[in-house]
């Protein structure tokens, strides 16, 4: 495998090599689901990181690294001790180890690696492995998006009352932020919209969103290694990746809304209040 993706299709070999080593990640993740853990908090009781997530996040660096040297990265617990979360034009792994930490911690099985490409602040791979089912979500920026090989469509539903919605309660327990958070999921399903769910990690929900088993996910707070593969994944599936305002996705804004139509993505814009959260960058 050449250090640079081969220029005839200059991401061949990337997706090759990040569907590997998501796989790879997600064995080691699985192994020590069965053992017991060492949980420390980050920013606040509900925001976990374990040693796992730490030890998987360096060997998907480091494989990377190998392979794409003069690529730049953004990791979830690299940032956590000090780098920066820069996004350049330069080809830019931006990587999430466990994408549900918290569901790792609990064994509740959604548990995620998340790893996306950007080139030129374009996304242009997105690798999402739902390892405890056994689910590989890919996609290729204009090449589609797959599940296990099968290609992914969106459900295309416009009417948000007859909706699947899917939130996270997320992990600020500040009470001002927590009554805006639940005063939001209260006006979705008083619309009336069939129903809210949520996974615990934003990179399934969004997949999800991508496979037409919900319509629609939002949430404000996440970071742009929650959304980096899937957003891809939910556009290749010919979904809608939004502001939480409406206006166009910024990956490094910490709010999304995916949905299988425009016409819900707009309808959950107008619904909700927006948390102002500092950006990534």
């Amino acid at each position: 495998m050449s250090q640079q993706c081969a220029a005839s299709d200059p991401w061949r070999d990337c997706m090759e090599v990040a569907v590997a080593v998501a796989r790879q990640a997600g064995t080691v993740i699985c192994d020590a689901l069965k053992k017991e853990h060492t949980v420390q908090i980050k920013s606040s009781p509900a925001d976990l990181v374990t040693e796992t997530d730490q030890n998987v996040e360096k060997m998907i660096i480091n494989t990377l690294k190998e392979k794409f040297p003069s690529h730049s990265f953004i990791g979830e617990e690299s940032v956590a001790d000090g780098a920066p979360s820069i996004l350049t034009d330069n080809p830019t792994w931006i990587i999430d180890p466990i994408d549900g930490t918290t569901n790792f911690v609990h064994r509740f099985p959604f548990v995620a690696v998340s790893i996306g490409l950007s080139v030129n602040k374009q996304s242009e791979i997105g690798v999402v492995y739902s390892c405890v089912e056994d689910k590989m979500y890919t996609a290729r920026r204009g090449q589609g998006a797959f599940c296990n090989g099968k290609q992914l469509k969106v459900s295309g539903q416009e009417d948000i009352s007859k909706a699947l919605i899917i939130t996270e309660l997320g992990s600020n327990r500040t009470p001002e932020i927590l009554k805006t958070v639940l005063s939001n999921m209260e006006k979705l399903i008083s619309i009336p919209s069939h129903g809210i769910r949520a996974l615990g990690t934003a990179a399934v929900n969004m997949c999800t969103v991508a496979t037409g088993g919900a319509d629609a996910y939002y949430e404000m707070g996440i970071h742009c290694w929650d959304m980096a593969a899937a957003a891809l994944i939910v556009t290749e599936a010919g979904g809608f990746v939004l502001d939480i305002s409406g206006g166009p996705f910024d990956l490094m804004s910490r709010r999304v809304i995916a949905a299988g139509s425009r016409a819900i993505a707009e309808r959950i814009a107008q619904e909700v209040q927006i948390i102002p959260y500092e950006r990534d960058d």
